[in-house]
């Protein structure tokens, strides 16, 4: 069973055209639809923005409907240099940015007591999105650290600290609590995002114009990692 998560109606609309749908159970204000999408057993599910919901929304796919992976796929800010608007940031691994505990020596982004700093994603499901990305998809694609933090981060200054403090490719809101629920689970996850603005550049893309590419590239992205799992 495959959990797909998108935070918002947009980013899992076409998703839900696609699956051929068996059920549908509704548990924590969230939707889960369960079905088959392009082969594979799944269940596709709108968490909500922020890591509460997101967070939430992941144990319940593991606790409930017993997933054995956890793609959660949406819209996210560039951080890197060359990442423009459109392309695609595959995470290798997440940090929540905002998480301080550095007034009891921690470094920032670090969850106090746990063993440890990043959440690695599945080799597997990076090198099947990889594989998607370079079969299906127009744009760039990018491999590397996304950082996640209950905050809409529009500053140039705080874009930039993101960059020199973590490294990040992108930021969003709601990757870094599924990797954690993951991790925690030991479930194999991934998280795929289409960069919807690069503040470091200036470069911005109308959101209607971008809302249907990013959804035509996640699907794109996900019909090619499902054909091959």
């Amino acid at each position: 069973m495959i959990g797909i998560i998108g935070a918002m109606d947009e980013e899992v609309e076409i998703l839900l055209k696609e699956i051929e749908l068996e059920r549908k159970e509704n548990k924590a204000m969230m939707e889960f639809n369960c079905g088959t999408l392009w082969g594979q057993k799944a269940v596709v599910v709108r968490s909500g923005i922020g890591k509460v919901n997101a967070a939430v929304c992941a144990q319940i796919l593991v606790d409930d409907f017993n997933a054995d992976y956890i793609i959660n796929v949406g819209i996210a800010g560039g951080i890197g240099e060359n990442i423009n608007p459109g392309d695609i940031v595959i995470a290798d691994n997440l940090v929540q940015h905002d998480m301080d505990t550095a007034a009891f020596g921690d470094k920032l982004g670090q969850i106090p007591r746990l063993d440890t700093f990043d959440f690695k994603c599945s080799t597997e499901l990076v090198e099947k999105a990889q594989a998607a990305c370079k079969k299906h998809l127009a744009s760039k694609s990018f491999l590397g650290r996304i950082v996640t933090g209950d905050q809409f981060v529009a500053d140039l200054t705080k874009i930039k600290w993101l960059k020199d403090e973590f490294d990040a490719l992108a930021c969003e809101m709601e990757g870094g609590s599924i990797a954690q629920v993951c991790y925690l689970n030991n479930v194999p996850f991934v998280v795929i995002r289409s960069i919807s603005d690069n503040a470091n550049t200036g470069a911005h893309m109308d959101y209607e114009k971008f809302k249907y590419i990013a959804v035509n590239n996640s699907v794109n992205i996900l019909r090619g990692m499902l054909e091959n799992m």
